[in-house]
């Protein structure tokens, strides 16, 4: 885990303090990095974003220890009046359920938004799928759009008009005789099969999502979607993996999501 000190050097400010403006701790848990940022309502950036490594294995208790340290010299600065987290697995009402890229068991019904609340002393913690958060950043709210994240693993998200519709946990999802999605195009695979056969699978994936989804709109982010050299559908479009934090605005506003109504 990075220092203190190192910590802050990355926290330096970029828009003005304002009191008018809500303040959220936008919060990006990935299976290789923790990332975190102060956002305001529109999902501007506040503060420039900082990252530490996943600690692997990574249980409950030490994820918020984590998460914690590395997000203090932020709430110092802007203290946040909600926190947004997206989280890498599936979450069920502010519950994590699944969470296969952190390396240990014990993440089953985990309260881990309440436990972070907690811990920052901030009871306004709501937290979804980190696919979706990032679909967030990316979505324009009109007609059904889906989202694939191509990271540690395969995220998958999907929006109609705007609003975050019941999430399909895909990534688990048999694509192939012998593969999930996740061990089809998850970062493993790509080191493995290399990145030429790789992008070939992730043609085919887009093919498959087409046909079962019909999507107006296909968004791809994640670490990953950089590695594509295919020429991509007129419907499809990659958006920087840096704009997940972005999303967490939305996590708050009305239409977005059903506990925000």
């Amino acid at each position: 885990m990075t220092s203190r000190k190192s910590t802050r050097a990355s926290t330096k400010q970029v828009a003005p303090a304002s009191t008018g403006i809500e303040n959220i701790l936008a919060i990006d848990i990935g299976g290789t990095g923790l990332k975190a940022a102060i956002i305001d309502a529109d999902g501007t950036l506040r503060t420039e974003r900082v990252r530490v490594a996943t600690p692997h294995p990574c249980p409950p208790a030490l994820l918020v220890d984590t998460l914690d340290a590395l997000v203090k010299p932020l709430v110092e600065q802007y203290p946040p009046t909600h926190v947004s987290i997206g989280f890498p697995g599936f979450v069920r009402d502010n519950r994590v359920f699944t969470a296969p890229h952190l390396g240990v068991k014990g993440w089953s019904n985990v309260p881990l938004a309440q436990m972070l609340g907690e811990r920052l002393g901030n009871p306004s913690v709501r937290m979804i799928n980190d696919a979706e958060m990032q679909g967030f950043a990316a979505i324009e709210g009109n007609g059904l759009e889906f989202a694939l994240t191509l990271g540690t693993g395969a995220g998958t998200a999907m929006f109609r008009d705007g609003e975050l519709m019941p999430h399909l946990e895909l990534a688990h999802h048999p694509v192939s005789k012998k593969h999930a999605y996740d061990e089809y195009i998850g970062d493993e695979a790509r080191r493995k099969v290399g990145n030429k056969r790789w992008n070939k699978r992730i043609e085919k994936v887009i093919g498959i999502l087409e046909s079962l989804v019909h999507y107006d709109k296909l968004w791809i982010g994640g670490g990953n979607a950089a590695r594509l050299t295919f020429d991509l559908p007129p419907n499809v479009a990659t958006v920087s993996n840096e704009r997940g934090i972005e999303g967490g605005a939305r996590l708050w506003h009305s239409r977005s999501i059903r506990e925000a109504r």
